[in-house]
């Protein structure tokens, strides 16, 4: 009986860990084209196939173009943030090449909790 509870207790906290882990904080900057991340700074096409490790992330296939809108930067540079159709989410700068830059000059903010949550059409998905 002790064994099914403790087996059940190692689930649980598993469980709590991963839910922790997709909500982790992936860097405390960004930069973006306006103060409040809404212009696209750039179009890039994908270069490779990339399947992200959570929903977070974007994924894509070679060739798909995607509307970058920001850029992590200081602690964890090589991730971007973007859409492709009503997809949006992060995925590495090294798996897409730029095809059109719209803002040259770079603002650097804060990032916020909510640019680390799962977000679905118009909704943010808690895991």
């Amino acid at each position: 009986m002790l064994r099914i509870l403790d087996q059940r207790i190692l689930l649980l906290v598993i469980s709590f860990l991963r839910s922790l882990q997709s909500t982790k904080v992936l860097s405390e900057w960004k930069k973006c084209g306006d103060r409040e991340c809404e212009t696209a700074m750039s179009r890039v096409q994908a270069t490779t196939d990339y399947l992200g490790p959570d929903c977070r992330y974007l994924n894509f296939k070679t060739g798909e173009e995607i509307m970058v809108y920001s850029k992590l930067s200081r602690k964890n540079e090589n991730l971007w943030t973007g859409s492709k159709g009503k997809d949006f989410g992060y995925f590495p700068k090294d798996a897409v090449k730029v095809e059109e830059v719209f803002i040259a000059e770079e603002v650097e903010v804060l990032t916020k909790e909510t640019d680390f949550l799962c977000l679905h059409g118009d909704k943010y998905t808690f895991e």
